[in-house]
């Protein structure tokens, strides 16, 4: 067998197993789903700032956005320690897992059941991602400390379809919520 097909047969088997276990589409709701994240972060020029500063200074405020964004589900106890959970979770190292995308997600008591938002940036941040690229994609994940199962295999099953440059390319030219569902529902 070539390379090609087997590369092919190995994505129709991840593709399988991913349909098997998980529908991603069908856990984000579409008013959890902001087309153009709105933080802004600016920097005077006679602030001295260094570099990490900077970073954690826009961590802070995209996470603020996401935290804002799973709160309109009405499955949040309390948003600002929601927020920082999250911003706790971050500081263990970057959930910016590379190729545009980042995963921020936490196990909290404040999420009174699973939720998963989606944010979108056309110019990207910088968010201290893997490949040090800027994020465009934040797919924010929480879940109760006790829903382990459900909150590992929505994270696996994200993790592996957005290795796919065509699910990415979809994501980031979709005009509507309704497109990035029905673009992660192709890929199950």
């Amino acid at each position: 067998m070539d390379s090609g097909s087997a590369t092919l047969k190995r994505m129709l088997i991840q593709k399988w197993n991913l349909k098997q276990t998980m529908n991603i589409s069908k856990l984000l709701q579409p008013d959890l789903i902001k087309l153009e994240l709105q933080t802004k972060v600016e920097f005077q020029p006679e602030q001295e700032l260094s570099p990490k500063r900077k970073l954690w200074l826009v961590k802070y405020a995209l996470l603020e956005e996401l935290t804002e964004l799973l709160n309109r589900s009405g499955k949040i106890g309390n948003k600002k320690k929601l927020f920082t959970d999250l911003f706790n979770r971050e500081k263990k190292a970057s959930t910016g897992i590379g190729k545009g995308i980042a995963l921020p997600h936490v196990r909290t008591m404040q999420a009174k059941e699973f939720v998963m938002g989606f944010g979108r940036s056309t110019s990207g941040y910088d968010f201290d991602a893997l490949d040090s690229q800027p994020v465009h994609l934040f797919f924010c994940i929480v879940s109760p400390p006790y829903d382990d199962n459900l909150y590992l295999k929505i994270f696996k099953a994200l993790a592996e379809v957005l290795q796919y440059d065509s699910l990415r390319e979809a994501l980031l030219s979709a005009t509507s919520e309704h497109e990035i569902i029905r673009a992660l529902r192709k890929m199950e």
